[in-house]
């Protein structure tokens, strides 16, 4: 049996997904990206593969240590992928955006797919049938908003998510979480409405930290899938490690 890695590294938290196999079994956070940190994961598991996806300035060490102890690849816009991106700048198109949308492809691939990610940020990832990356859109995600109500305000309180909340706010905590939560899922629903009056047949895939707060609030039918992107980043592994 065949142990893959799959590394995500945000702006929120840095991740890893065990495969065995085309199996995942485990995901884990880490606390940072330190040499002692990988190398004791790789102690671990014994990985015959590993894949790094990084929107962020990493430990460039590591790199060099998954490349030595295991079959690496680097997620980039030089990766193979079963997919075109015809966009201005396909260099600047974010590698959690690459894997995600690989995932689209691997599991739904003459669809047309609309993939929703929700981390720092939110982000809307179109895919034709063609298997097409035509882009999408970048909007503030759920723990920036509430940090920004805090932090540009002189006496608005810092709120913690919750998905129980109420249609009117009675205080002003409920009220920033109404805001912010309700508001979010009307800004998904409403984009998921403008494609579809374009597009009419596609998926709607959700996914990220943040499904838990949000997904009860969404009146579309969606396929919810917190683990997608390492999904998709053990699809672009089987393809570029093989």
């Amino acid at each position: 049996m065949s142990t893959t890695l799959c590394f995500d590294f945000g702006n929120t938290r840095k991740k890893v997904a065990i495969f065995q196999d085309a199996e995942l079994k485990e995901v884990m956070v880490l606390k940072d990206d330190t040499v002692e940190t990988i190398q004791s994961l790789i102690h671990r598991f014994q990985p015959a593969k590993s894949i790094l996806s990084s929107v962020i300035d990493h430990n460039v060490a590591i790199e060099e240590l998954l490349a030595a102890k295991t079959k690496f690849h680097k997620l980039s816009h030089f990766t193979k992928v079963a997919f075109t991106t015809p966009v201005g700048k396909p260099e600047t198109i974010g590698a959690d955006r690459l894997a995600l949308t690989a995932a689209a492809v691997h599991f739904y691939p003459d669809k047309n797919n609309l993939v929703i990610g929700l981390g720092t940020c939110v982000t809307y990832n179109f895919i034709n049938k063609y298997h097409e990356f035509v882009g999408g859109a970048i909007s503030p995600g759920m723990e920036m908003r509430l940090k920004a109500l805090n932090y540009y305000t002189a006496k608005l309180p810092l709120v913690k998510p919750n998905s129980n909340l109420p249609l009117i706010g009675y205080d002003t905590n409920t009220n920033i979480l109404t805001g912010v939560v309700l508001g979010m899922a009307k800004e998904i629903d409403g984009f998921i409405e403008a494609y579809r009056e374009r597009f009419r047949n596609f998926n709607v895939l959700l996914t990220g930290g943040d499904i838990v707060y949000l997904a009860s609030h969404l009146k579309n039918k969606i396929f919810a899938d917190p683990d997608l992107i390492f999904k998709g980043l053990y699809a672009i592994s089987e393809v570029n490690n093989p």
